[in-house]
């Protein structure tokens, strides 16, 4: 494992390049985002993203969010009306989740089956950075049902695993998770605030 660390502010992109490296070979990386540090792998790597699923201890019927580069990038993973988009182009990048209807592209390992998908562009560069060649997953990086921690040191205390990368920019001071909103039915539903 290798820890990089950089400025979350002023990212080395060196680092950067190297997580692309380690997610396009089927590795897994932590990184950090606007809200918690993530556990990211490559969506379309269906072994890397079970990998994710085990070192949460998460059951694989619970479905992870995907991360992209931009809002364009939401197109490709999802369908999405005008009124959808302009909400997307509203709030993002920021600290939300949207449930979308997925397009047929997003594996079936990452929705767990379901129709639809939880898709993120958060105001962080680094972040958007390392899904510029393909979306990631972005599920928070600590065990499932157990706290989410602030520091890599932290969390890798209670994964007790060993990811392929970390980039580490420091405490992430945030005041938890995203907001996930689900924008499947008429009227926008809030699933966690």
């Amino acid at each position: 494992m290798k820890i990089l660390k950089t400025d979350n502010d002023a990212p080395d992109y060196k680092v950067i390049d190297e997580a692309l490296d380690t997610l396009a070979s089927g590795g897994v990386v932590i990184y950090p985002t606007d809200t918690v540090y993530g556990l990211g792998a490559n969506i379309f790597n269906n072994k890397a993203v079970r990998r994710v699923f085990k070192i949460k201890q998460r059951n694989l019927l619970k479905p992870v969010s995907i991360l992209v580069h931009d809002t364009d990038s939401i197109q490709l993973v999802s369908k999405i009306s005008i009124y959808q988009k302009k909400v997307l182009d509203t709030y993002l990048p920021g600290p939300y989740t949207f449930i979308l209807n997925k397009s047929p592209i997003v594996p079936r390992v990452v929705t767990s089956g379901l129709d639809h998908v939880g898709v993120r562009v958060p105001e962080n560069e680094i972040a958007c950075s390392l899904a510029r060649l393909f979306p990631i997953t972005t599920t928070s990086a600590n065990l499932s049902d157990y706290a989410v921690m602030s520091t890599p040191e932290e969390i890798l205390d209670q994964l007790e695993c060993d990811v392929d990368l970390v980039i580490d920019v420091g405490p992430l001071d945030s005041k938890g998770a995203s907001t996930i909103v689900d924008l499947t039915k008429p009227q926008p539903t809030f699933i966690r605030r």
